[in-house]
């Protein structure tokens, strides 16, 4: 039988791709989150560069998101000039879901963000790679103090629950090595490359789509990758490592004559995030390797992601599916809610 149902309050900083898929997802299905699991979930707060606003008994998502499409959230009741930090401090809220762009350099201001929301006593969810691949340590250290969620479950592989597989559901086994496909931008440039682009048009092609930003330098070279194998570090293997400790090589030296070349030999170039034990020392690299066909990572295509995650006691566990997108990074942002949910049901 259901248990009673909770209501969850939450503040959001940042409305870009990831706030707005949440509150699609929200807006959709709110009421079954209620009937289902006994979690009403509710937006109380939202702040941007631009904008924020503030409803103490909720903001309808639907209603915040066509407003945010036209410009004209300064309309909306309980419109305020808040900025991130005062809406932190202010807002009557349980949970703070940290969705504001990434600094893999800093990891600020979104490290501030969630520093002031656990000191507040607030739960928090980000879906921002800066602050977990930099400070995981501190802010695990710091949530556990004050008796908190930290969920970031968002932020490799957007909203396939890769971390959530290796933490929690292979608890017990030791995680000797994790090998991936963690950027989707570079996966679908190669791919393309295979059915005989150059590299130049296959990445205009990712710009088109969407793929690919107009400076695609983040993915291309592979720093978005390592930030992700830093957090594979932290998370899984407990390592306290940084973006720049993981060795980086990214995809803009590969070229088409390289990819038949690989085709003709059975096997196919990816970009590798890989993350080893080396006796007692965690490493972790970026690189494009050339694997045979008949590999598991070798057959994914596309934006698709994946990952293989090597036990002791399971031997090599994979885990394919969605590495980018709003909804689909919004689902990461709910499944960190509804695990949360069970534990303080």
């Amino acid at each position: 039988m259901r248990s009673a149902i909770s209501t969850y309050r939450l503040a959001l900083v940042g409305f870009g791709s990831v706030g707005r898929g949440f509150a699609e997802i929200l807006s959709l299905h709110h009421q079954r989150f209620v009937d289902r699991y006994g979690a009403d979930v509710r937006i109380v707060a939202a702040c941007t560069r631009r904008w924020c606003v503030y409803e103490p008994n909720g903001v309808d998502a639907a209603t915040l998101l066509r407003a945010a499409a036209t410009n004209t959230v300064g309309e909306l009741p309980g419109a305020c000039a808040w900025s991130a930090d005062q809406m932190i401090a202010s807002a009557d809220a349980d949970v703070l879901v940290e969705a504001s762009p990434t600094d893999m350099t800093t990891g600020e201001p979104a490290t501030t963000h969630i520093r002031e929301a656990i000191a507040r006593g607030m739960h928090v969810i980000t879906a921002n790679k800066g602050p977990i691949a930099l400070h995981f340590a501190e802010l695990r250290r710091l949530a556990e103090e004050r008796g908190v969620m930290l969920g970031f479950e968002a932020t490799v592989m957007s909203g396939t629950p890769a971390l959530r597989l290796g933490w929690s559901n292979l608890a017990g086994c030791e995680i000797q090595e994790v090998r991936g496909i963690v950027n989707g931008t570079t996966n679908f440039i190669l791919t393309r490359m295979e059915r005989g682009m150059d590299y130049a048009s296959a990445l205009a092609e990712a710009q088109r789509l969407g793929y690919a930003e107009a400076d695609p330098t983040g993915d291309v070279e592979g720093h978005d990758a390592a930030g992700k194998a830093a957090i594979l570090a932290n998370v899984l293997m407990d390592a306290r490592l940084t973006p720049a400790d993981v060795e980086r090589e990214g995809i803009t030296g590969i070229t088409r004559d390289m990819v038949a070349a690989a085709a003709a030999a059975g096997e196919r170039w990816k970009l590798i995030a890989r993350v080893w034990r080396d006796g007692p020392t965690v490493r972790a690299a970026v690189h494009p390797m050339r694997l045979m066909v008949e590999h598991p990572l070798a057959g994914v295509d596309g934006a698709t992601n994946a990952l293989m995650i090597s036990t002791d006691l399971l031997g090599n566990v994979t885990i394919i599916g969605p590495g980018a997108g709003g909804v689909a990074t919004g689902f990461a942002i709910l499944s960190d809610l509804l695990a949360l949910h069970r534990v303080r049901g």
